[in-house]
């Protein structure tokens, strides 16, 4: 039950900020939860890999090419799905930094407590 609730936020996120910026656009509520599992699929199954790939470019810019591997995830995310375009990298990476921040603020609203009393 938690996950679905995650996933709902990650959704809520993604078509808020589809909203707000110009460059990236979703068709509608099912498409934009469509979005955010497909999001946590390619991040769980294919950021992995990119991240051991380009470890030494990683390493170099002392961890700032994460974000452009953040932006490649959502370019291919843009691939699968017809209902969600990104224009180019440039969005895509002030996308997932800002859809990081929103995640963070709206699990913090929706936290649940997890001890069993």
């Amino acid at each position: 039950m938690n996950s679905i609730i995650k996933l709902l936020i990650n959704a809520i996120a993604v078509f808020v900020l589809a909203n707000v910026l110009s460059g990236v656009q979703v068709d509608g509520y099912v498409s934009a939860i469509i979005v955010a599992l497909v999001l946590s699929i390619l991040n769980l199954l294919v950021k992995p890999l990119l991240v051991i790939f380009t470890l030494p470019v990683t390493v170099l810019t002392l961890g700032l090419f994460l974000l452009v591997i953040n932006g490649l995830i959502i370019l291919l995310a843009d691939e699968f799905i017809s209902g969600f375009s990104v224009d180019s990298i440039w969005w895509a990476i002030l996308f997932s930094v800002l859809l990081s921040i929103l995640q963070s603020i709206l699990q913090s609203f929706f936290k649940t407590d997890n001890k069993e009393q």
